[in-house]
């Protein structure tokens, strides 16, 4: 896709979504199997007027893929809500379900690539192919100042979705770095493996929403 399809294409793909045929296929292997999870591209979720974005890669098969949003029904969303929950970026209770009434406040979550991959890994195509849409999702918030990405394939891709190299930001747990209007910090993934190794704990995870809401409130 070119800058005009970005342009074109808006901030969240079509249900049935056809553009990664690898991608699609596995959709359709979950909709034989379980035809009452969601299946489909998971959509942002979250206030259309934050200041805050946070990217993760893609979703999991039996999180975002399943109940259809971002970071809800697989152990990252635990702690990646609970925190957002802490500092005041969302209000009411996570109760991993779509339905929990759970409210994000000046945040909006997002993928760099929506449908869940075989493995839990996309292949560069895929980001490639999916990186309009995450363009378009962040040309779409008006107020937008921070984006905190979850790992650091989602921070290259985020810098690519702003046309700059990936080797524009600074890589690593609790970097900061300006991506054009935005500030970029990234986070290892709060995923079960990264927490379980200590690789990742809640305190660090938290001091980089805390830094987040620090830039935000100037």
């Amino acid at each position: 896709m070119t800058k005009l399809d970005a342009a074109a294409c808006g901030p969240e793909p079509a249900r049935d979504c056809p553009i990664c045929p690898r991608l699609v296929a596995y959709r359709e292997v979950n909709r034989a199997a379980h035809p009452d999870w969601f299946n489909g591209p998971a959509p942002s979720f979250g206030d259309e007027g934050a200041q805050l974005l946070v990217a993760g890669l893609a979703p999991g098969r039996m999180g975002a893929n399943r109940t259809g949003r971002p970071f809800t029904g697989d152990f990252a969303g635990v702690l990646l809500y609970e925190t957002l929950l802490k500092l005041g970026f969302a209000r009411g209770r996570y109760e991993a379900r779509p339905d929990d009434g759970l409210e994000l406040v000046d945040c909006m979550i997002t993928n760099a690539v929506r449908c869940a991959p075989p493995g839990n890994k996309p292949e560069t195509s895929e980001e490639a192919n999916c990186r309009p849409f995450l363009t378009s999702r962040i040309e779409a918030l008006p107020r937008l100042k921070v984006i905190v990405t979850l790992g650091d394939v989602s921070r290259r891709n985020v810098l690519r979705a702003l046309g700059l190299k990936a080797s524009a930001g600074i890589p690593g747990h609790g970097s900061e770095f300006q991506a054009g209007p935005y500030t970029v910090l990234n986070s290892y993934h709060c995923s079960r493996l990264n927490t379980n190794t200590g690789r990742l704990t809640a305190e660090m995870f938290e001091a980089v929403f805390v830094r987040a809401k620090a830039l935000i409130e100037g």
